[in-house]
């Protein structure tokens, strides 16, 4: 098999690349694992890109979905709705099949918009929404670029290799890295030597206590920039 992981050399020199948002920009959200801050990443985005935001698949919390805490986080008035909304906070295929449902990928349609977007995914790449279909795949139906977050933890490196990887043997494309948090610069480095020159990096700063006060200070501070 085609190794497709080949390390290279690189160095930090990272430049400022954070270009205009332009209103055909869509983007899926997924993460090397659950509970790695992909809402509050995605709020950040949302903010400083000025982007709609729709969660295609959302399990338990329907007092206060995913949707909800953008609303309340970010100044977006359109947060489209949920394909899929589901009582129990499980696996998508777990939480469908507890109601009789099986989910299909044919039943996604991106929200009709002429504004920029940003959708988040559930859990990470591998998550199941069925039992023979993946987040991933539905990321290949829709067929949108993704920004893939990160959160520094013991195994952080190999999830986030095994990510990007899956994404390049599909042949999506990996728009953004996320380092969501602070890293160790060795753990940092590692997963940075992995990613295309085309990738570009945003580093958001621990936010411990998301709301409106500093989801918008880190949209305010955000960067964009490249390796070398």
């Amino acid at each position: 098999m085609k190794n497709l992981l080949k390390t290279k050399e690189i160095t930090f020199k990272t430049r400022n690349t954070n270009p205009r948002i332009t209103k055909k920009m869509k983007l899926f959200i997924t993460g090397i694992g659950t509970e790695i801050g992909k809402t509050v990443c995605s709020a950040v985005l949302v903010q400083h890109f000025k982007t709609e935001y729709w969660k295609p698949i959302q399990s338990g919390d329907l007092h206060y979905t995913d949707s909800h805490k953008i609303e309340a986080w970010t100044d977006t008035n359109i947060c489209h709705p949920e394909t899929y909304r589901l009582q129990l906070a499980a696996s998508p295929h777990q939480s469908a099949k507890e109601e009789n449902i099986t989910i299909n990928l044919n039943d996604f349609q991106l929200p009709k918009t002429a504004s920029p977007l940003i959708v988040e995914g559930a859990g990470g790449l591998m998550v199941p929404i069925s039992d023979t279909t993946f987040m991933i795949d539905l990321i290949e139906e829709l067929s949108l670029p993704v920004a893939l977050v990160i959160r520094n933890y013991l195994g952080c490196i190999n999830h986030s290799l095994l990510s990007i990887l899956a994404l390049q043997q599909r042949e999506i494309q990996l728009e953004y890295l996320i380092l969501n948090g602070d890293f160790p610069e060795d753990t940092e480095r590692v997963i940075c030597s992995f990613i295309e020159k085309e990738t570009k990096i945003i580093k958001i700063p621990e936010i411990s206590t998301p709301d409106k006060e500093s989801i918008k200070h880190a949209a305010k501070q955000l960067t964009i920039t490249k390796i070398g």
